[in-house]
């Protein structure tokens, strides 16, 4: 399987060592719900893990959970868990509990399997304060006027090779963590350990004083040490791109001396209806959301294998409903075409899925299945279902009309033949509330 490398601009292969192949996921902040966009992301690591699985490789994937640190988007002094805490009247704790539980729940609604550990920012502090103490014992790190750990970004001579973004172009302030105060012997130095300064929670006793860790130290920590000072393939937003992997980067390989990831592979942002999906805008959409519409959350996983994971997109809900008709569509054919467990493999589907996950070609491609006169279109909808985890062998539950909807379907159909438009409107809304889709044709009313 060939995946496009960040750091190499290029098709790299993902490869295994002894048949085994490590991946890392950058997991979620956990004080708010992971919207949709997240959820693309986590998406991808799961779509790479089922199709190396299929070759036979044992993978293991490691996604982080960040319940501390700084990990303000805008690089400004704050804890977005403890801002959430102070919001909802809760510990810190509790609010990383709940939006952790409420991650993991809808990363089984989308079908994406677990990864085999997600270690806790909060539970690593030791491994964080080891590797912080290695970085400054190797003259990468050191102690600045406040009382921080910072690493020197001018000692790591690689620095931007993922992100193209070279320190001597960098200017004070421009995405990364940037004090006026002097603290720092340069300004792109970042900050490993946070002095706790007047922070009183969530705060530890360390070397260099209280604090807490810096950003990007709990991936590089974690990493590192859960699989084995060596990553084959990781997976990311491309957000996080710069400064967070570049200098996750930068850390890990100052440790242990060469390079500790083989593949960066990043997912494109994610528009919705035309526009970055924000709390200002007003559009931020979650699986919740989706749910709530009566729509089946595999219609949001089916969208995003509609696009190429690292083109950026733009879900609008009508992609989103277009997506569930089309997986009812498919269930209930493959209903029709018997009831076999066996899985034949189509050289196509294969070969797009191992190039750069063409997961938009295998769409098309079981569309042009779908149509054909093939005798084992279930088993080769069963081939691609391995990877595209859209259930497509669910029995579609059939569910009888009440007394209430056939009521008011006839009453419909009797408004529309008297022309009496607004109580037409008005039963359609009162049908659609009960879970009925409507469609209206020249032939006359029909439903679903």
């Amino acid at each position: 399987m060939k995946l496009y490398d960040t750091k190499s601009r290029e098709l790299k292969e993902a490869a295994s060592v002894n048949g085994q192949l490590s991946m890392y996921c950058c997991g979620p902040t956990v004080y708010r719900d992971a919207h949709v966009g997240n959820l693309r992301t986590f998406m991808l690591a799961d779509l790479i893990s089922r199709i190396v699985a299929l070759s036979g490789v044992k993978v293991t994937l490691i996604q982080n959970i960040t319940d501390v640190g700084h990990m303000s988007e805008d690089f400004i002094e704050d804890d977005k868990i403890l801002t959430q805490a102070t919001l909802e009247k809760v510990s810190p704790l509790e609010i990383a509990r709940k939006y952790e539980e409420k991650f993991h729940h809808d990363l089984s609604l989308l079908n994406i399997c677990p990864a085999d550990a997600y270690p806790r920012a909060s539970e690593s502090i030791d491994l964080m304060q080891s590797m912080i103490a290695e970085l400054i014992d190797k003259g990468f790190a050191y102690v600045g006027e406040d009382k921080s750990v910072y690493f020197d970004a001018q000692k790591f001579a690689g620095y931007g090779e993922v992100s193209g973004n070279k320190l001597d172009s960098l200017k004070p302030g421009h995405r990364y963590e940037y004090h006026n105060d002097g603290a720092k012997k340069f300004h792109a130095d970042w900050a490993l350990w946070k002095a706790a300064g007047e922070r009183s929670e969530m705060i530890w006793d360390s070397p260099w004083g209280p604090g807490y860790p810096g950003w990007h130290i709990e991936c590089s920590a974690m990493s590192m040490e859960i699989l084995n000072k060596h990553v084959d393939v990781h997976v990311g937003g491309i957000d996080l791109r710069f400064p967070h992997h570049e200098n996750e980067r930068a850390q890990s390989n100052a440790v242990i001396g060469h390079e500790a990831v083989d593949l960066w592979v990043h997912g494109e942002h994610l528009l919705f209806e035309g526009k970055k999906m924000s709390k200002s805008s007003g559009n931020v959409v979650l699986l919740s959301d989706i749910i709530a519409r009566g729509i089946d959350p595999l219609a949001l996983r089916l969208c995003f294998l509609e696009n190429r994971y690292r083109s950026q997109m733009d879900l609008t809900w009508s992609s989103i409903k277009a997506a569930d008709e089309t997986l009812k569509r498919w269930r209930t054919k493959m209903a029709t075409w018997g009831h076999s467990t066996e899985i034949t493999i189509d050289s196509e589907i294969q070969s797009a899925f191992n190039n750069d996950l063409d997961t938009p070609k295998v769409i098309l491609r079981l569309r042009e299945i779908e149509k054909s006169s093939a005798d084992n279109k279930r088993q080769l909808f069963m081939h691609a279902d391995q990877v595209l985890g859209l259930d497509l062998n669910r029995p579609v539950v059939a569910r009888e009309l009440t007394a209430e909807m056939q009521n008011l379907l006839e009453e419909r159909m009797k408004a529309r033949s008297e022309k009496r438009w607004s109580d037409s409107d008005a039963l359609r809304i009162q049908l659609e509330n009960l879970g009925l889709q409507i469609k209206d044709s020249a032939e006359g009313q029909s439903w679903s």
